[in-house]
């Protein structure tokens, strides 16, 4: 395929059935460093594909800035920047006085006192599902799992995760028509322009974290949410309200819909590579070290967006100050001068430095011990149990060039 210099990514369309491979290749062969026209009010993006581009934008903060824009294609002014902006769109010693506040929840030896939790959330949600013979694998299986680890660490009640589960559907899923209550891009949207992802779901979230928050003020309780409403970040600068919402509204988000999304994809890379899941059920062994070609396959989120903050040139380029930079992760996880046969899924792949969390830079995710943590658990559990598992119908996909997911997946286990 040859790239047309008139193809965007910002055209839904092209991720109708998922990834657009084909176009991301001839991009990293032909214009690594592409131009994407967007429709009014936004004003077009650089689009970098190769793997190593991708890195030194990630790396270089003082260039490409998180701070100066949205991590998302969205152009904001001041008023919605300050009621909006995450720990995702920060930099610096702000930057890393939020990410430490929750830092030590998320490592690995604060992750080991769930291990036994986890294994027996994945055996009973497991054993739901299998009770069904048949049944659709995002929301027996894939959804369910990753939110009820988020509702023990937020110290919610079960009643709950349905709440979370459609907040989380309606805000990620603004551009698709079955999820969003108002899409992106719909002029109706513009009344809910001071909201994350201009979804109403944001003030339903922002009230149940409130709710929390009142709660748990002073108290010594050890979750999540008393360490946000109770701890101070190191830089001595208490949490403001808006903090609070941005922070409480990350973890409900970005603790949930990678990891969902990750289970979903590698069910259905699974059945369509049979040769590797019959391996991994003969020598569960590799399976910890297979989940990075999980991640690497699936690439969950398709991108993340910087600011340039002065012109600079990459690959003879010109990339002016203010112009919306946008690193492909997707495109960066398929790269043949990286990965060798980047299209085989090869659970025993070495080395596999994927993207799927980002690579490098001080906005590494935050959560990836965790979710590599639940998928290694979720597959040891699931691939002991079943002889072979089989798609009952179409796999049918977010309509999203931010979210790489699958909304619905039937299919049909046979056990072992």
């Amino acid at each position: 395929m040859s790239v047309k210099s008139d193809v965007t990514l910002a055209d839904l369309d092209l991720f109708e059935a998922g990834p657009p491979w084909a176009t991301f290749d001839a991009l990293r062969a032909e214009d690594p460093v592409h131009w994407d026209s967007e429709p009014e009010p936004n004003s077009g993006f650089w689009s970098i594909t190769r793997y190593h581009d991708i890195v030194n934008v990630l790396r270089d903060t003082e260039t490409f800035s998180s701070e100066k824009g949205t991590v998302n294609l969205e152009e904001l002014d001041d008023d919605q920047m300050r009621v909006r902006k995450s720990m995702l769109e920060t930099d610096g010693a702000r930057h890393r006085a939020l990410r430490k506040l929750m830092q030590g929840e998320f490592t690995p030896r604060a992750l080991a006192g769930y291990e036994t939790f986890l294994r027996g959330l994945t055996a009973s949600t497991l054993d739901e599902a299998f009770a069904q013979g048949e049944f659709d694998f995002v929301s027996e299986v894939a959804a369910d799992f990753p939110i009820r680890v988020l509702a023990r660490m937020l110290d919610v009640p079960d009643i709950d995760i349905p709440k979370l589960i459609s907040w989380g559907n309606r805000m990620v899923g603004n551009t698709d028509p079955e999820h969003a209550d108002v899409l992106a891009s719909d002029p109706e949207s513009e009344k809910y322009r001071m909201l994350p992802f201009r979804s109403p779901a944001a003030l339903e979230l922002w009230a149940y974290g409130d709710e929390l928050k009142r709660q748990r003020l002073g108290s010594d309780r050890v979750d999540l949410v008393s360490t946000l409403v109770n701890a101070t970040p190191i830089d001595g600068k208490p949490l403001t309200e808006d903090d609070f919402h941005a922070y409480f509204l990350l973890l409900v988000v970005a603790g949930n819909e990678t990891t969902r999304h990750t289970i979903s994809h590698t069910m259905n890379n699974l059945i369509d590579n049979p040769d590797q899941m019959r391996r991994l059920q003969e020598d569960p062994s590799l399976i910890p070290w297979a989940v990075e070609e999980f991640l690497r396959y699936a690439s969950p989120v398709y991108h993340f967006r910087r600011t340039a903050t002065r012109d600079v040139e990459m690959r003879g380029t010109q990339i002016r100050e203010g112009d919306k930079v946008v690193t492909w992760f997707a495109s960066g996880n398929r790269d043949e001068t990286v990965f060798e046969r980047p299209y085989d899924f090869d659970i025993t792949r070495k080395p596999n430095e994927h993207m799927a969390f980002g690579r490098g830079g001080p906005h590494m995710c935050l959560g990836n011990s965790l979710a590599r943590m639940e998928i290694t658990i979720m597959f040891e559990d699931l691939l002991s149990r079943v002889d072979f598992v089989e798609r009952t119908g179409p796999v049918e996909r977010l309509r999203s060039n931010f979210v790489n997911g699958i909304k619905r997946f039937p299919v049909k286990v046979s056990l072992a």
